[in-house]
């Protein structure tokens, strides 16, 4: 059956919400047209390795954006406003004083288009007006899902008709056991330095050296072996462009490694999951967000975030899977 057959909802704007099924006899993974969203990832062995939910009213009420792409601008912004060639632009607050993942209707919360699906491949795009959340621009995004062999590959693309500024990631909790918390699965990063945060998780603007802190996963370590597995901070990569990490739960076998060309990854351990408010609880999964680092529209030191026209953005993250 076609996957384009299969209708999941309908928003309550009268959007129809469609569910694509991918399938290369490696990996099979579910992708709904709103937010864009992973809402299944199958291994070759059958387990589901993605938290998800099972329809769009749970999409619409208790996400914590499971498997959407985050946008304009993923991650935090301070104060929700920035300053771009001398005007200040402001957004939206959604997250104490900040704004976080693009703002209360990001690109998590948007119909996307379908370009072309084939069984193995998925071509989505969204245009996002000037003005919208309160960034500047028309900007027009494309998300490529591609499977190939053990591995599924995002390739992020974006244009704009006026300067703007934008940070596309995927939004993914990963559980490689399939069940239970993910506590115990050994995580490493080929990342040598981290963005400390203040107590509203916005970056002071240093790069610290993870060498010597509990921050440091250059050498694989179990989630919960410091600070009680509770991660929510930005990782810089030791090599820009090919950054790298791992992860591996140990009860299973199961391991993932994932690759990107963006200079950052924020690694999110599910600690603040509500079992209440969503159908999982803490640790239930965790995140590896490759991304541009937070609040760099506010951080001339960060690497850029500014996108111009006549400019692209690009980027490419590879989940790739294996069973030992």
């Amino acid at each position: 059956m076609r996957s384009h057959d299969l209708a999941f909802g309908v928003t309550p704007e009268g959007e129809q919400v469609e569910r694509h099924m991918l399938d290369n006899g490696r990996l099979r993974v579910a992708v709904l047209t709103y937010g864009a969203t992973v809402q299944r990832l199958e291994l070759a062995d059958g387990a589901n390795v993605v938290l998800g939910l099972d329809t769009l009213e749970e999409y619409l009420h208790r996400s914590r954006y499971f498997g959407a792409v985050v946008g304009r601008y993923g991650n935090r912004i301070a104060r929700g406003r920035f300053t771009l060639d001398g005007t200040e632009h402001r957004l939206p607050v959604n997250d104490g004083a900040h704004s976080l993942h693009g703002g209360v209707r990001g690109f998590d919360k948007r119909v996307w288009r379908v370009e072309s699906a084939g069984p193995a491949d998925l071509l989505l795009s969204l245009v996002s007006r000037d003005g919208e959340e309160g960034y500047p621009g028309e900007l027009t995004v494309q998300v490529r899902y591609v499977l190939d062999g053990d591995a599924l590959r995002l390739e992020y693309r974006a244009t704009t008709d006026a300067p703007t500024v934008v940070n596309l990631t995927n939004h993914s909790y990963f559980n490689l056991a399939g069940t239970g918390d993910v506590r115990g699965h050994v995580v490493m990063m080929e990342a040598d330095r981290y963005l400390p945060v203040d107590e509203g998780k916005i970056p002071t603007g240093e790069l610290a050296p993870v060498a010597g802190t509990p921050f440091d996963f250059t050498v694989p370590a179990r989630v919960d072996a410091r600070l009680g597995g509770r991660y929510d901070h930005c990782y810089a990569f030791a090599v820009p462009g090919r950054g790298r990490a791992t992860v591996t739960d140990p009860g299973s076998g199961r391991s993932m490694e994932v690759t990107t060309t963006e200079p950052g990854v924020q690694f999110y351990t599910g600690h603040m999951l509500d079992g209440v408010a969503t159908p999982y609880g803490p640790f239930a999964g965790l995140c590896l967000e490759t991304q541009r680092f937070p609040d760099a529209p506010n951080r001339p030191a960060f690497p850029s975030a500014v996108l111009r026209p006549g400019e692209a953005h690009v980027s490419v993250t590879g989940y790739r899977f294996s069973v030992s």
